[in-house]
Formats: structure tokens, sequence, C-alpha cells
């Protein structure tokens, strides 16, 4: 069964909002059988829509719209859904009941009659419950083709999708099975890699596509397998994962169907008692966010000073000015300071600290742009390692973190087997 994805709204267009609504809808689909074929972003113009709609109708069995529901003049997706339709708007007791309690009970504002509107739909439509907001979904079905529109609020789409979707497509239609699994790499860069499994992917099975997927000093590995049997599949997945430990188990760092890196490292340090801090210079707080916003990181996660100006370091984490006259600001000796000041302010058994050189300019540094030092703090001491992350200011950011992560996982990974 394959879809499509239209989403409306010239906010799209002009970049003043990202679509990761498609993003959602098409991880939801995939996980249900459902291949998206295409993704399309059109602006709320009448014949954009139509036309869109056509095109979509006869490519795939199942098109998605998102956007172009609200009560205002410029939301036209319902006239033009009647109009591609053939049909008219009737008033649905139902939504307008549901229309007037939302007002009731969470709005100061007065119901307006644009409000009241909204419970206006195409009758041939069945009206998928929005718990969350006053623009119902709705669902065609005709000629075995089935078109959803969906309002464009992402967390009232998200719901309407898992809640009445989802488990419609799943009562009604027969699917293939698709499986993912994506395993996470760091050390080496795509065509290293490649090299390396060469032999291993060369002999995957039919069932079994790869595709490599490089970003900022990681490489994952997307395994795809297509089939009838689930049971099967996942065995076959299963036998291949284990092949490809052979070849590059020493820099697999986990799989990204399971949790984000930044979780397990979270549950990796709650399980033994132990605790993480951060230092930030150019990195700016990008490590902290990651933590911090990881489910259950309270736990594990008790904070950083992201000191970017060298008199922050000198000031809040007490690094001292002859270490930085002497060294440099981005240095190994500055970075190791850093680590063991949060370690001793947070009072945690381990620590990262990030200090370097990011660009466009040298800053307080005579160091190259791209230059970088991460230390990390253990129980046991305080280490740091040199890197070059190149010319460009967010691959250096991007990839000073990810690399901070694995060097954090593997102290903890290595402090753990001793216990």
């Amino acid at each position: 069964m394959k879809a499509e994805i239209i989403t409306i709204g010239d906010e799209i267009l002009i970049g003043q909002i990202v679509d990761t609504n498609s993003v959602f809808i098409s991880k939801e689909l995939n996980k249900i059988g459902v291949s998206v074929h295409q993704i399309t972003s059109i602006q709320d113009e009448r014949e954009h829509i139509l036309q869109s709609l056509k095109e979509a109708i006869q490519r795939v069995d199942i098109v998605i719209v998102t956007g172009g529901l609200g009560p205002t003049k410029d939301d036209i997706t319902k006239k033009c859904l009647c109009e591609f339709f053939n049909d008219s708007l009737d008033r649905n007791s139902e939504v307008l009941a549901h229309i007037e309690e939302l007002f009731r009970k969470y709005i100061d504002t007065p119901i307006s009659n644009l409000n009241r509107d909204q419970a206006l739909i195409p009758s041939k439509a069945t009206v998928l419950h929005n718990q969350y907001g006053t623009a119902p979904g709705m669902w065609f079905d005709e000629n075995g083709k089935v078109v959803v529109s969906l309002p464009g609020v992402p967390y009232e789409m998200k719901a309407l999708i898992k809640d009445e979707v989802i488990p419609r497509l799943m009562q009604n239609y027969h699917r293939p099975v698709i499986l993912h699994k994506t395993v996470i790499t760091y050390g080496l860069g795509e065509s290293a890699l490649a090299e390396k499994i060469e032999t291993w992917e060369e002999n995957l099975p039919e069932e079994i596509k790869l595709a490599y997927l490089p970003n900022l000093g990681k490489v994952r590995l997307r395994l795809t397998a297509k089939g009838d049997n689930e049971e099967h599949l996942k065995n076959l997945m299963e036998s291949q994962i284990t092949a490809l430990h052979e070849f590059i188990g020493d820099i697999i760092q986990g799989y990204e169907d399971d949790d984000p890196v930044e979780v397990v490292i979270g549950k990796m340090l709650a399980e033994n008692g132990w605790t993480l801090s951060t230092a930030e210079s150019f990195t700016g707080g990008r490590l902290a966010v990651k933590f911090s916003t990881a489910p259950g990181s309270s736990v594990s996660y008790k904070g950083s000073v992201v000191s970017y100006a060298t008199q922050a370091k000198i000031d809040l984490l007490e690094v001292p000015e002859h270490l930085i006259e002497e060294h440099s600001v981005v240095s190994a000796e500055v970075a190791e300071a850093m680590a063991r000041a949060a370690k001793e302010k947070f009072k945690t058994e381990f620590s990262i600290a990030t200090t370097g050189n990011a660009g466009p300019t040298k800053g307080d540094s005579d160091s190259e742009i791209g230059t970088a030092f991460i230390a990390i703090g253990t129980p046991e001491a305080v280490f740091s390692r040199k890197f070059n992350f190149g010319n460009h200011r967010e691959k250096v950011i991007g990839k000073a973190v990810n690399k901070a992560m694995e060097m954090i996982q593997e102290a903890i990974i290595e402090l753990a087997a001793k216990k």
C-alpha cells in the first residue's frame, strides 16, 4: 500500500516553519507497512490543491493532507475537498457541540460564527474526532482510494494519526511488513566503512536493503526488510546484525531504533548510581540541551556551565589564568581544568568539557578554525583528546557534540566493566 502526504500552507514554502508533520506521518505509516511514495508542500490556493489531489490519487492508495482547516478565509481545504469529491458542506451537530465545549472550558474569547463554521463538514466525509482542537479530521473513501484531511497543528495531527487514522488503516487494509534497524557507528567515514563491510553487504539477502546515512562524525547504517512474514524478517534482520558485528563491532555504538544515545547514557549512569555534569564553551549548551531534554534525565544529569567567553571560564569555573596564558584557551589543559571544575561544582562522578574554535573567526585563541578539545572526567581520572572538525561552524559544533557523546559512553562502559 502506497501513500502520499500533502502539506498545505504558505508558511512552509517561505521557510517560516519546518514541515515536521510529514516526518511524523511517514514514520507512523512505515511502522504498519504503508510506503510513502511522495511528500508535497503546496500553497493555500484552490487550483494548486485540486491539481495536487488529482495527481496524488492517481499515484497512490492513500493521500494524507495536513493544513488549511482553520476558521479564517484563507483556509480553503474543506471547500476544495467538496469540489474534488463533488460534495457539499453540512453542519455536524457532534462537531459543533465539541467546539462549543472547548470554548466553554478553555477559551476566554467568545465563540464566533467563524468558529462554529468549523462544524461544516463535507457530507461524504467520515468525521475523525479531534479531541484537542476545533477542526476535525475527515476521511474520504471513494473508488478504493482514501483521502484523509487533518489539521496542521502538530499535536492535533499526531493524536488523530495515532487514534484514528492508523487503527482504520490496520483494520481495513492488507499491508506488507516493513522492518527497519539503524546501526549507529562512530570512528570511520562513509567510504572507509563501506570498504570494511563490502563482503557483508554483498551477501545481504534480497529481502534486506542497506542505506548509508553519514552525519557529523558518525555514520548510520539503515537496514530495511520488506515482506509478508514478520517472524521470518525479524530473524533475518537479527542474523545480519550479528554478522555485521563481526566486521565492525568495535565501532558500533548502538541502534537508532532504540533510545537515542543521550537516553542510553542516562540509563547507564542511573543503573550504576552515577551522575554527570557538563562545562561547555564553543558547543554553547548543545550537550546540556540533549541531556536535559531526555526523559528521566534529572536522575543522572545535574547541570552545566556554559562558559563561552574566556573570562567566564576564569570567573565561573575558576580555570587558572596561567593555564590560559601558557597553553591558550583552546587547549587540553584548559579542557581538563573545565572538566574537573564541573565535577567539583556539581559533585558528579562524570563530566564532559568542550573548548574549541568553531569559527568563522579565531576569537580568543590562535588555534586553527575547527580545532577542539574534549575532556572527560571520571571517578578515576580526567583526560582529553584533540580534534580538527573542519571549517564549517555548524559542522564543527555538531561533530564535537557527537564525539563527546561517544567518549562519555565509552568511559562509562569501561568503568562499569570494572565493577
